[in-house]
């Protein structure tokens, strides 16, 4: 994992024990998965506009709050970064059309 991704991580678990009125990640810890997921759902939508636009710094840009929300979600379920490193190690020794045909079965 990049480094930047283990300090991210860190300090999103840290932000856990904040009050809301600290910060920005720990407001959307105390509204709940909801407001995580739609966070996620908002940032999804400005990445395929960016990508419709075709302008590569706008890309970068929404990607990366793609991720951080992204990110904020897997620390509020307990789950660690290193575990979708993992999946994605797995997936390197199946094709891509293999794993998809598994996820039908």
């Amino acid at each position: 994992m990049s480094d930047i991704l283990k300090q991210l991580e860190k300090v999103l678990e840290q932000r856990k024990h904040s009050g809301a009125d600290e910060s920005y990640v720990a407001s959307l810890y105390s509204k709940g998965l909801d407001e995580i997921l739609k966070k996620i759902g908002e940032e999804s939508a400005e990445v395929i506009m960016a990508a419709k636009d075709g302008e590569k710094e706008k890309i970068i840009y929404e990607v990366a709050d793609l991720w951080f929300h992204t990110l904020v979600l897997l620390r509020h379920e307990d789950i660690e970064i290193a575990k979708i490193e993992e999946e994605l190690s797995k997936r390197f020794s199946l094709s891509g059309l293999k794993e998809k045909a598994n996820r039908n079965q």
